[in-house]
This record gives structure tokens, sequence and C-alpha cells, in this order.
């Protein structure tokens, strides 16, 4: 009998050490100041920094202001995933919403991500960037999705 408790505790250790992790490249996207009608589509990076398959089951916003897509897909051990969360900038003033993303993570069943910023009319001109300026924020996320990946590996 000893044997047996041992043999299922010892196999319920090993079940939980290996699983699904949910990882972030951020967990706030801060839009800054923004003009009315501006485009308010922005990316969270979702990394699986498990050994089995990860299942965003659902993402559900604060409010309708926000609207979020993302795909259920399984997310393979070591690949990432985008959601997209789009914002309706034409509201003007403050803003601070909640997104919430639910999977089969066993330790993060109920992950949160943000998004805050502020729609002024007063706000400057976006700068428009050059392909070298994009493929340099484009290459800046991709190093910040690795760093994320190894801090959730430790």
């Amino acid at each position: 009998m000893k044997k047996l408790i041992a043999g299922i505790a010892l196999f319920g250790t090993f079940a939980l050490a290996s699983a699904q992790t949910i990882t972030f490249d951020k967990t706030t996207f801060d839009y800054g100041n923004i003009k009315p009608s501006s485009d308010g589509t922005r990316f969270f990076t979702v990394t699986n920094t498990g050994d089995k398959p990860l299942i965003i089951s659902n993402v559900k916003p604060s409010c309708g202001c926000t609207t979020p897509e993302f795909s259920q897909d399984p997310i393979m051990p070591g690949k990432s995933a985008k959601i997209k969360v789009g914002y309706n900038t034409a509201l003007t003033g403050g803003f601070n919403k909640m997104i919430e993303v639910f999977s089969n993570d066993p330790a993060n069943s109920r992950s949160v991500i943000y998004i805050k910023g502020n729609v002024d009319a007063n706000a400057p001109e976006p700068k428009v960037l050059t392909p070298a300026e994009q493929k340099e924020v484009a290459k800046a996320e991709k190093k910040a999705a690795k760093v994320a990946k190894k801090a959730a590996a430790k």
C-alpha cells in the first residue's frame, strides 16, 4: 500500500513538473498620447515556455471599447502566437483597460494584460517609420520575446 501511495505522489509531482506555461512579451502596452480615430490596434506576443501544448480558450476585455482577437489553435512548446487588441480611439480621454486571458496553464489559467494611453486631439502626429526603423522595431520585439522566454525558464 505504501508503494502505491508513493507511486501516485511521484507521478503527480512529475505531471505538475511537465506542463504548458504561458509567458507574455509584456503585460502592459502603453499607447502614449494618440489622436482621435488613429489606429488602436496593438499586439501582445504569447509564448509557450512549457513542454506541452498551450491552448488559449478565451480572451475577455473589461469593456466593449476593447476588442481582442486570438486563435484557439494550440501553441506548441517553444512557439509563440499573437493576441490582437483593438481600442476604440474615437473615445477621447485617458484609458486603462484590463484584458483577461484564459488558458490551460495549470499555474496561470487566468492571466491579465493591460492597455493604457490617452486619446487627445492635441497629440502630435505619429511618426512614420522608415523600412530600416521598422526592421529595428521588429528586431527589438523579437529580442524582448527571447528575454521573456529565458526569464520564464528560470
